[in-house]
């Protein structure tokens, strides 16, 4: 088993840490202003193009990066150390958009994959969050399109976004069907941009949809396939979430070694005393595991493994890297002492960054269900050894 890097990896990693380096001057701005101005934004637009890391979730052959998964992964990693989730100005088109026939392709996934379109995707609700069958907000036929109408929470990019995936249920079977709805559709507001525990350079904004008009071009893959489509979504997006972690762990290991070795207490650095060292160890080793199972994960998916396992491993990542850079950064606030609670201070940012990561997407305790159905269903073999087991 190969786990070192490949030279078109190590070159791709190089491209993603220069970006995260271009990237990471504008943290403190973006936190004091929740946010960044659009010349910024524009800005780093072209700073993505020019590393080439736009869509790296997409085909070549549609002007995307077309990287494997482990490949995304290694990318993900790196813009992981950035805070105030600046990763997210480096565009990655929800994959639910891979559904898109010609059409919508020209009109919506094209551009979002050059960047001059944004999408956000819209599934939870006030009253449907882990269990997305609770979801309210409907789609009545009407002619040959729909009316929309219903309430979204946690819009993630939705105040930069110029179109929603809308997740709504259709006809009395309530079949789970996925909209595409620009953002100036008749009917279409925003309700109120609630404040986070974190400074997001995007916010997550609620929507109403007032019996919004939709022709039925806007259906995304065909009625009933939403479900489906959103749960290929959450599969990728866990696995770049576990990525994403081990990256912010990283940085916050290393801002916090740094300090405990130039921080002079009762005459001797930090880093001198047993309990630091202690916790400095903990936090190698929270990283080093975590990276290795989503490595092996992400190599897993790109090899073939079945659907249904790469659910239950990636739900493993997920919940495994997250709450691992929550210990990593936890740690590296206490090592920082008074420092590590100031807003200038990278670790105190990533501790607000990181929390998230283990609600959203899934919270942990549906991962920890996905795992447990997954050992009652088909057992530990390929769970616990890499796919395909011999």
């Amino acid at each position: 088993m190969d786990l070192s890097y490949s030279p078109a990896q190590a070159e791709l990693k190089a491209r993603a840490a220069e970006l995260a380096k271009r990237i990471m001057p504008y943290e403190q701005q973006c936190d004091e202003h929740e946010g960044l101005p659009a010349d910024v934004l524009a800005e780093l637009r072209l700073h993505t193009l020019d590393l080439r890391l736009n869509a790296v979730n997409m085909p070549a052959e549609w002007g995307g990066q077309g990287l494997s998964v482990l490949d995304q992964v290694l990318a993900q990693e790196e813009l992981g150390q950035l805070t105030n989730a600046l990763w997210d100005v480096v565009w990655r088109p929800a994959n639910a958009l891979r559904a898109c026939d010609e059409l919508q392709r020209e009109r919506y996934l094209l551009p979002a994959i050059r960047g001059e379109r944004r999408d956000c995707y819209a599934v939870t609700e006030e009253g449907a969050g882990s269990d997305f069958t609770g979801i309210q907000t409907t789609a009545t036929a009407d002619g040959d399109g729909f009316r929309i109408s219903g309430e979204k929470w946690f819009v993630t990019v939705g105040d930069v976004a110029d179109f929603l995936i809308v997740m709504a249920m259709v006809g009395p079977e309530r079949e789970p069907t996925l909209f595409l709805v620009d953002r100036d559709t008749p009917g279409v507001s925003v309700k109120r941009t609630p404040r986070y525990m974190h400074a997001f350079v995007y916010k997550h904004p609620i929507f109403t949809f007032d019996d919004v008009r939709v022709g039925p071009e806007a259906v995304l893959g065909g009625i009933g396939a939403g479900a489906e489509l959103t749960r290929e979504w959450f599969v990728e997006e866990r696995l770049m979430i576990g990525a994403r972690a081990c990256g912010a762990a990283e940085r916050a290991l290393r801002e916090a070694t740094e300090w405990a070795q130039t921080r002079q207490q009762f005459d001797r650095a930090l880093i001198d005393n047993q309990m630091i060292q202690a916790m400095l160890a903990d936090c190698a080793m929270d990283i080093a595991t975590a990276r290795a199972l989503t490595y092996q994960v992400a190599a897993e998916c790109d090899a073939g493994m079945p659907r249904k396992l790469v659910h239950a491993k990636a739900a493993m990542v997920k919940a495994v890297a997250s709450e691992a850079a929550g210990r990593v950064v936890d740690r590296a606030v206490q090592i920082f002492g008074g420092r590590g609670y100031m807003r200038e201070f990278p670790v105190e940012r990533l501790y607000r960054d990181i929390r998230v990561d283990r609600i959203w997407e899934g919270t942990n305790e549906i991962q920890r269900l996905i795992v447990s159905n997954e050992i009652a269903k088909r057992g530990l073999d390929e769970l616990l050894h890499p796919w395909p087991t011999r």
